[in-house]
């Protein structure tokens, strides 16, 4: 870590050039409360403006008033620095996660259900900047103008008021036996054409300006493409096109899973129009099982094919449209079938025709893929997988609410996150035995036998064992790479180091803080790049000590030493995924 440090210059930098509405956003500051663990669940903020800049102080508070938190508004400006910040990182680093957990009485009951928090790191001639905002979603109005929570997410169903009449009552009963998402958009920030969006994996998204986090709108997957469900983990090509895929369960005749891209240009000048609007589908997949159509959190891609894996993990529809009614919550329609198999589907981008072999593992969870290429007529794509489902189960509030040394020792059952590797042969040599390893690829041992009947039956290569929320250089996505970065976890919810593993070694290095826990690693390659790991890594730091403040750590990746840090006088959530845009974007 670098010795000594400076206090940055205050800056004060408004959400939009338009006078600001002081009186409003002390009220805003003055009542947001953050929700993060235990004893730091309650944070004041306070702000003056007083000639030299903006001043915050910070206090408890006991009690929250959801009907004055107009946190749309909220920005804070405040940093100190250790050593200094490379001077050609130039952009912003946008990050979304869930920031609120009650309103008025009521409260969520899973982590992933929280009001979505976003906020930004802006880098400039070695200053950064910071912006927070919730997300203006229809969700959010209504939970904020009701004064509790009033629509359902993933860990919490909610049900009609109580001082609503039987009539009311019956109506909300049986509108939401098709359910109609929230529009809650916390996991991630995603872009279409050069349109950016706060995204979950349901079928809205909520337009946001990345620079001042403001929200612009909602958009419906329905009105362009036939979906009810898509991931919030989209690739882009060099082109800038951006692939996606989502789920049809509802209304669109035969379920399937669909592939769609929406091309750079899709962006209309004038703003009025959804980049959707110039959706192409690629292709659909038809469901293993018809009313269990498997859950998919992101896929893999290469230069020519989309890789979808069809895993155990499933969506039980029936369960689905009951849930309201049986008062249970949507994540318990989820379950996994640990003797079924895993089918890989690999798909041909340009043409949208699906790859006719049949290529098979044994069941796994998996939710994050790493990336994929192809080599020497193979397609090799790395994902972390898990042995059960059991990773949701970890993030219920009373299990986060847990002192982490105490969690790891009661729930060490939980299955670890593993890095594995799959190779896929492209050519099948189809005078081959059955039995015969069809990998020819000298730096794994993965395998994929060929069956019987043409199939080919897959086992994977373990590269590395504790690590989540896998990044990469995403100059490398869909190339042959040497490095992914994630944060370690073992078995509790809160990450505890930040890693570089090296693939070709099989080693790995890491950065820790005591006390600290980073989000997933953002990799920005310096100008000029010419080895893979030329650049930095940005991750966002929280503690539950209330005597270390927050901080955004700034590591060179090439030493995966620290180089930076801008520490900020104000508590932070953590958050889920985010992306970096360049200055020349925004």
């Amino acid at each position: 870590m670098a010795q000594g440090h400076q206090k940055m210059q205050l800056h004060w930098s408004p959400p939009s050039q338009r006078h600001i509405d002081i009186e409003g956003m002390d009220r805003t500051l003055r009542m947001l409360r953050f929700h993060i663990h235990n004893e730091a669940f309650h944070w004041l903020h306070q702000a003056q403006l007083q000639d030299s800049g903006a001043i915050y102080s910070r206090h408890p508070i006991e009690s929250h008033n959801s009907n004055l938190v107009a946190a749309w508004s909220l920005l804070l400006l405040y940093f100190w620095r250790y050593s200094s910040i490379p001077p050609w990182l130039r952009g912003t680093l946008l990050r979304n996660g869930p920031g609120l957990f009650s309103v008025g009485n009521t409260s969520y009951k899973h982590w992933f259900d929280g009001m979505a928090l976003i906020h930004s790191f802006t880098f400039k001639d070695g200053d950064v900047f910071y912006r927070s905002k919730f997300l203006n979603s229809e969700t959010y109005k209504k939970n904020i103008a009701a004064n509790r929570i009033i629509v359902s997410e993933f860990g919490t169903m909610v049900h009609p008021d109580p001082c609503k009449n039987i009539f009311s009552k019956a109506f909300s009963y049986f509108m939401n036996a098709i359910p109609d998402f929230t529009d809650n958009n916390l996991i991630n920030i995603i872009r279409y054409g050069e349109d950016y969006y706060a995204s979950s994996e349901v079928n809205y998204i909520n337009q946001i300006d990345p620079l001042t986090l403001e929200t612009l709108g909602r958009t419906n997957y329905r009105n362009h493409i036939a979906i009810n469900l898509a991931t919030a983990h989209p690739h882009y090509d060099e082109e800038g096109t951006t692939y996606n895929m989502g789920t049809a369960i509802m209304n669109f005749g035969r379920p399937k899973y669909v592939i769609f891209k929406v091309p750079s240009n899709a962006t209309d000048k004038e703003k009025k129009k959804p980049a959707l609007r110039k959706v192409e589908l690629i292709c659909s997949i038809p469901f293993h099982s018809t009313l269990y159509p498997s859950y998919f959190h992101s896929f893999g891609m290469t230069e020519n094919y989309i890789i979808f894996v069809e895993q155990a993990f499933k969506l039980d529809i029936l369960k689905l449209a009951t849930a309201y009614f049986r008062d249970v919550n949507w994540g318990s329609c989820l379950k996994f079938d640990k003797d079924d198999i895993t089918l890989i589907h690999l798909v041909n981008k340009k043409t949208g025709k699906t790859v006719s072999t049949k290529y098979y593992a044994d069941a796994f969870v998996v939710f994050h893929h790493i990336n994929a290429y192809e080599e020497d007529g193979h397609v090799v794509f790395d994902l972390i997988t898990y042995q059960d489902s059991n990773l949701y189960d970890m993030f219920y509030i009373h299990n986060m609410k847990q002192d982490v040394d105490k969690f790891i020792e009661t729930n060490n059952e939980f299955s670890r996150p593993t890095c594995q590797r799959f190779v896929l042969p492209l050519n099948i040599d189809k005078e081959a035995p059955p039995d015969t390893n069809l990998v020819k690829l000298q730096d794994t041992t993965a395998t994929a036998v060929l069956k019987q009947d043409g199939s080919i039956y897959c086992t994977p290569d373990t590269i590395f064992e504790g690590l989540e929320l896998p990044g990469i250089n995403y100059k490398f996505n869909s190339k042959k790479y040497r490095y992914f970065y994630g944060t370690r976890v073992d078995w509790s919810p809160y990450p505890s180091k930040i890693a570089k593993v090296d693939i070709a070694t099989r080693t790995h290095q890491v950065w820790i803080e005591e006390e600290c826990y980073p989000s997933e690693p953002v990799f920005v390659a310096s100008p000029d790049a010419v080895e893979e790991d030329e650049g930095v890594i940005l991750s966002s730091v929280v503690s539950f000590n209330p005597q270390k403040p927050p901080f955004l750590v700034v590591l060179d990746a090439k030493s995966f030493k620290e180089i930076a840090r801008a520490t900020i006088d104000t508590a932070i959530h953590m958050d889920l995924h985010g992306l970096f845009i360049h200055d020349k974007s925004t």
